[in-house]
């Protein structure tokens, strides 16, 4: 964007931005900064105190300043006063190796040097809870297999409603929300796109859903096991590779249809998956999910039962029981990420 942002929040009538960023816990912190201020802080960054948050950092060290990313404006659908900036981490001039969003783009940045771009999608899942959070916020909710649950879904029609419209307004092209495998779970989804806007796109999804959730009443919540007689939530996520229009993982003669490029990206995925969990499972709660014995539903999935862990570190083109799946038009599904991870450290 070539335009001063001042100049965008005059034309759109925003008063004050967000400038955010997200640390090593998936939790977003930021700073509410005047329309008027934002172009020094567009170029100077806003200062934080790194150790404050979670960045693993300590009070001897500088300054942290976080310069936000003006493509990446989003005018808050339900208070249109307020624009969202994701940012990106300096100290002393230099991007913070720790930063999320650091981390993805020189990812995207190698990736680019061999000619790669790399797209992705995720599905989220997050419950919708009593205001104070004890227990779920839909009493009438108890199906034993609450899974797809109609009479639930509309239940809560006007909050998944609000919260699909903002996203077809943001241009995101939502197009399926659903009742999930526990009672007061849910997941919505919207379309794949290039790994940095997602990323982005997934942070702000959080806070938007937090927030119409609070709206109408109730909390959200994206932690991976808030309850342990109920299903986890989790983030699946999307993965490919492409040049240009072509996508680097199909070879529609091979078994699967896969390319020899994305049997060797499974193959990756599949040795270090244990290291990847301090990735995708940065809590304890996290794992609280991971050693769960058996979804509600019956599909294990991403609640791992340790015992068959040899078993389930593979992929398959159909089975949900897998911790990898190749579906059709030849994307990595993986669905070892908890819903509480940060979104720019996805594998």
């Amino acid at each position: 964007m070539s335009t001063l942002l001042s100049e965008v929040a005059a034309e759109r009538g925003i008063k004050n931005f967000l400038v955010s960023y997200t640390d090593l816990f998936g939790h977003m912190r930021a700073k509410l900064v005047p329309a008027r201020a934002i172009d020094k802080m567009a170029r100077d960054g806003a200062g934080f105190a790194g150790f404050a948050t979670w960045l693993d950092m300590t009070p001897a060290m500088p300054d942290m300043f976080a310069v936000p990313d003006p493509d990446s404006l989003i005018q808050l659908p339900w208070k249109r006063e307020v624009g969202w900036l994701a940012a990106d981490l300096y100290m002393e001039g230099k991007p913070v190796d720790q930063g999320p969003r650091n981390v993805l783009k020189r990812l995207i940045a190698e990736l680019k040097e061999l000619g790669y771009e790399m797209r992705a999608g995720v599905e989220c899942e997050f419950f919708l809870l009593a205001p104070d959070g004890s227990c779920i916020a839909d009493g009438a909710d108890k199906q034993a297999k609450s899974c797809y649950d109609q009479q639930a879904l509309m239940r809560r029609y006007e909050v998944i409603t609000e919260i699909s419209e903002a996203m077809d307004e943001l241009g995101w092209k939502p197009y399926q929300s659903d009742h999930e495998d526990a009672n007061g779970q849910f997941e919505m989804n919207w379309e794949y796109d290039e790994a940095l806007k997602t990323a982005d796109r997934h942070s702000f999804f959080k806070y938007m859903v937090k927030s119409l959730a609070e709206k109408h009443g109730m909390r959200a919540t994206f932690m991976p096991k808030p309850f342990l007689n109920l299903t986890g939530s989790g983030c699946h996520s999307h993965v490919s590779l492409w040049r240009g229009e072509d996508n680097a993982f199909e070879d529609k003669d091979g078994e699967l249809g896969v390319s020899e490029l994305g049997y060797r990206f499974l193959g990756g995925l599949m040795e270090h998956a244990d290291a990847l969990c301090a990735l995708t499972n940065p809590t304890v709660n996290s794992y609280k999910r991971l050693s769960a014995p058996r979804t509600t539903s019956g599909a294990t999935r991403a609640e791992l039962d340790h015992l068959h862990r040899q078993q389930q570190d593979a992929y398959d083109p159909h089975s949900r029981r897998r911790t990898l799946r190749v579906p059709p038009r030849r994307r990595r599904d993986e669905s070892l990420s908890a819903a509480g991870q940060r979104p720019r450290r996805r594998p």
